[in-house]
């Protein structure tokens, strides 16, 4: 039988098993590096195939690796995500979850065939931690050759820009007072606050196309009666790539100085580092897509009507050369990630099959590209050419 085949059967044969994983991590919702339960569960699915577990690994509690392969070379990774948001799994990582372990399940079936190894990444933290940016940092990615995950949407693209970004979170400390006996002996913190939303607002007509700020009031005051001594507002800011991002974190942090300046408080600035924009590959995401063609899934290789936000596997793509395809769970316009419906979306059977389908093509893709070494070759050439 072709090894296709065989890895096809491997994954069909276990769907059952594969979806009451991503069924179980949906019911137990757990947020950036509390995915214990997650880890665990996943972990177990993959021992019960015969695969061993390193957990954790990578220096975080809730990673995991699992390899296996006839040869020490070359290593493909297929990673997991299993982190949900507040509103639950929002993003659908129960999906992304399983579909790693569909393909790892797939894989493991030829692994005497393997002219390499693959390696199933567990990668917490994606929602605003940054596992995989530790675990680069802490040397998981070091022999690693390429990499690949994908992630549901409600349309299905081989690529989509993920944008650079990071946070900042502006304290301003003012001084209190009565706000109606004796409000000309204060300094509104709260003041400087709205101030710096509006600077922002007023400098969004200068920034390159594709550039994103949005923020949140986190203390806005304690009492209405009560001039606000101390106030917080936290920000996303997000640009179309790694180069353009301190730009714009410049210029927004010049707008809260601004204001700190304007009503007389002080101005205490946090830069949280955030992730790199995303860097397909496109030798290794058609060769995905000319797998989903086979497996009877339609898609675009880009839809520049598709949105942008930004994922630690851009971090990913700057070390190694990666994928991250999208791939439909519903109907477009239906539900988008983060909201209360897609978190509905993720636990549909149109969102198994999707996994399943995006498990099988990443398992074919991987197989490739440990197979043809001309195909791994060209995948590195045009890495390293975005390197340069």
């Amino acid at each position: 039988m072709p090894v296709r085949d065989e890895i096809i059967r491997a994954i069909d044969a276990a769907a059952e098993r594969v979806i009451e994983v991503s069924r179980l991590i949906h019911a137990h919702p757990e947020l950036r590096f509390q995915e214990h339960f997650a880890a665990k569960t996943l972990g177990s699915a993959l021992q019960a195939f015969g695969i061993a577990v390193q957990q954790p690994t990578g220096g975080l509690d809730t990673a995991l690796r699992a390899e296996f392969g006839r040869e020490v070379k070359p290593k493909v990774a297929i990673l997991a995500e299993y982190d949900a948001l507040p509103n639950g799994h929002a993003c659908g990582h129960n999906l992304i979850a399983g579909a790693a372990l569909g393909a790892a399940v797939g894989l493991a079936a030829v692994s005497d065939q393997l002219p390499g190894q693959v390696v199933l990444l567990g990668t917490p933290g994606e929602e605003g931690g940054g596992g995989k940016v530790m675990l680069i940092e802490n040397g998981a990615f070091a022999d690693i050759d390429a990499a690949m995950m994908f992630h549901p949407f409600d349309r299905t693209i081989l690529t989509n820009p993920a944008l650079a970004h990071q946070w900042v979170t502006f304290t301003f400390h003012g001084k209190n007072s009565h706000a109606a006996a004796a409000p000309w002996d204060g300094y509104s913190a709260l003041s400087g606050v709205i101030q710096t939303f509006n600077l922002i607002d007023n400098a969004r007509l200068h920034f390159r196309d594709g550039t994103r700020i949005h923020g949140i009031i986190t203390d806005g005051g304690k009492a209405i009666n009560v001039i606000p001594q101390t106030a917080q507002a936290m920000f996303s800011v997000r640009a179309l790539n790694a180069d353009y991002l301190p730009v714009v974190s410049e210029r927004v942090v010049k707008c809260a100085e601004a204001a700190a300046l304007a009503t007389g408080t002080r101005l205490e600035t946090k830069v949280q580092r955030g992730y790199k924009d995303m860097r397909d590959n496109m030798t290794m995401a058609r060769r995905f897509g000319e797998h989903l063609r086979a497996l009877g899934v339609e898609f675009l290789e880009r839809d520049a009507t598709a949105g942008s936000g930004s994922t630690d596997m851009g971090d990913v793509s700057y070390a190694v050369p990666s994928i991250h395809p999208y791939m439909a769970i519903c109907d477009i316009g239906e539900s988008m990630c983060h909201q209360d419906t897609f978190v509905e979306c993720a636990n549909r059977p149109r969102g198994y099959q999707t996994m399943l389908n995006a498990a099988k093509a990443m398992a074919l893709t991987a197989y490739d590209l440990l197979a043809q070494s001309d195909l791994l070759a060209a995948a590195k050439a045009e890495w390293a050419q975005h390197r340069s």
